[in-house]
């Protein structure tokens, strides 16, 4: 038995009279209407799929029918006019499907798929389709004909006669988001930890003659930050006596340093660093730029938030009256806790906005520093990922680099630092600490900040970034260069050598 009528066969598919769907009023817009209608699909008598000798259990049915699908004669995809070099359509038999007036792909104004009208059923209305249902969708459209002009393709800058084209960059249809890898940190909850309990070990390592730092070291190397931060109250609670002076009183030098950073909360630690980095004669630029350009928009809301109530002065007031230039302008925008945090990428807008970028750099006397800060303090990560890889595709440089050629001092440093962190987060803190043990003395500030903060979030990407930019691992780097109390807890924080 030959399969019926897919595609050449008068009546396209399925055979019943008033085929599918060419008939008045066809699919979608008739009244009762696929699939509502009364013996519609699939709950018709006989109905697809189960109807005797149907798709797909007939006799020699699909797909190994003599001359079936895809090898009859005439047959998809090699038919004449067929999908896709048919002026209008897919595919061209007469009744065949979709080819009445307004199908799919060549609809009066749709500009090819994906722009269907919404609701009516397209991509991103399916199940597990792309985008918010029957709303925008991401990406660039697919299309029309090969060799045919790409719809709405980004015009390139002006003035731009040497700019090579664009190579493939990114994926053409919008990118998902990256599959998480779960728990990164490298301290994890005490199972059963108590904080009155805790709190005695802490006061019994501090009361009489000496200090048992080795007590503090295993207590707190091995307490997550919410299982540290309730040792606050319960002491003063337990005994009437403020924790962080009596560890200050019996602690000295950088493990004192290390022990109080690891007892205050993310945010008020990160409130307390940036007020340390701007107050006094100097300001510490490179932390202001690794704190506000690495935390997310909740966390930065939560830092401006306490940093006012501790300090009596909002954070950005704060950098302002600090910093000037771009640079003030640079971290002014970060600090606003603004940026667009979806994961999906518009492939097309990472296109405009790598051409924006070269134009207001490389392709122009001078740089427009407004047009950088605009698109690297406001754009999502993942977006600004595709964004540097349309840039290296469009000029043949990476925009590092031409950010090193555009800029200078303070806001090249940050602009630079703003392009790595969102690029690779942990090879970006890798760096940072191995500048801060790296050479005579160590930068111990940048190393407790760095191993209190990203103790619980990505500090095993950041051990593997270690290894494979410097060939060693970070606990080896930690072990050679610090000593003491303060080594074995730096040692707890790493978690391991790899």
């Amino acid at each position: 038995m030959s399969y019926p009528g897919y595609p050449p066969q008068q009546g396209g598919y399925p055979p019943q009279q008033g085929a599918y769907p060419p008939q008045a009023g066809g699919y979608p817009p008739q009244a009762g209407g696929y699939p509502g209608q009364a013996g519609g699909y699939p709950g018709q008598a006989g109905g697809y799929p189960p109807q005797a000798g149907g798709y797909p259990g007939q006799a020699g049915g699909y797909p190994g029918q003599a001359g079936g699908y895809p090898g009859q004669a005439g047959g998809y995809p090699p038919a004449a006019g067929g999908y896709p070099p048919a002026a209008g359509g897919y595919p061209s038999q007469p009744g065949g499907y979709p080819a009445p007036a307004g199908g799919f792909p060549p609809q009066a104004g749709a500009g090819g798929y994906p722009s269907m009208p919404p609701g009516g059923g397209g991509w991103g209305a399916a199940p597990g389709g792309y985008g918010a249902p029957g709303g925008a969708q991401q990406g660039y459209p697919a299309g029309p004909a090969p060799g045919q002009p790409m719809p709405n393709y980004p015009a390139a800058p002006a003035n731009t006669p040497s700019m090579p084209a664009y190579g493939g960059g990114v994926p053409s249809n919008p990118q998902t988001p990256a599959i998480s890898k779960g728990y990164r940190g490298s301290i994890k909850d005490f199972p059963g930890a108590d904080p009155l309990r805790d709190v005695e070990v802490l006061r019994k390592a501090m009361k009489g003659f000496g200090t048992d730092e080795n007590a503090i070291v295993e207590l707190l190397g091995s307490r997550t930050n919410k299982q540290r931060v309730p040792m606050v109250s319960a002491y003063k609670t337990t005994y009437g006596k403020d924790l962080a002076k009596d560890l200050k009183s019996e602690l000295t030098g950088n493990f004192e340093n290390l022990v109080l950073a690891m007892i205050k909360s993310p945010s008020h630690f990160d409130a307390s660093e940036l007020r340390e980095a701007i107050k006094g004669a100097g300001t510490d630029e490179a932390c202001l730029i690794e704190i506000l350009s690495s935390r997310s928009n909740a966390e930065i809301c939560e830092i401006t938030r306490i940093y006012k109530a501790e300090y009596g002065k909002t954070l950005e007031d704060a950098i302002t009256s600090d910093t000037s230039g771009h640079f003030r302008r640079l971290l002014v925008s970060l600090c606003q806790g603004n940026r667009d945090e979806r994961e999906t990428v518009d492939v097309a807008m990472a296109k405009q906005d790598a051409q924006k970028l070269y134009a207001a750099g490389e392709n122009k006397v001078g740089t427009d520093e407004s047009q950088f800060n605009a698109i690297l303090c406001a754009r999502s990560k993942p977006h600004l990922r595709a964004v540097f890889q349309e840039y290296q595709q469009m000029c043949g440089r990476d925009i590092e680099k031409s950010v090193c050629r555009e800029m200078s001092g303070n806001l090249e440093s940050g602009m630079v630092a703003v392009v790595k962190c969102i690029r690779n987060t942990p090879a970006y803190f890798a760096e940072r600490l191995h500048n801060a043990m790296q050479g005579a003395g160590t930068k111990d500030t940048t190393l407790i900040r760095i191993m209190v903060t990203r103790s619980e979030v990505d500090m095993l990407d950041i051990r593997q970034a270690y290894v494979k930019a410097y060939g060693k691992s970070l606990y080896t780097h930690i072990s050679g260069d610090t000593s003491g109390d303060y080594k074995k807890l730096l040692l707890k924080l790493c978690g391991g050598n790899d």
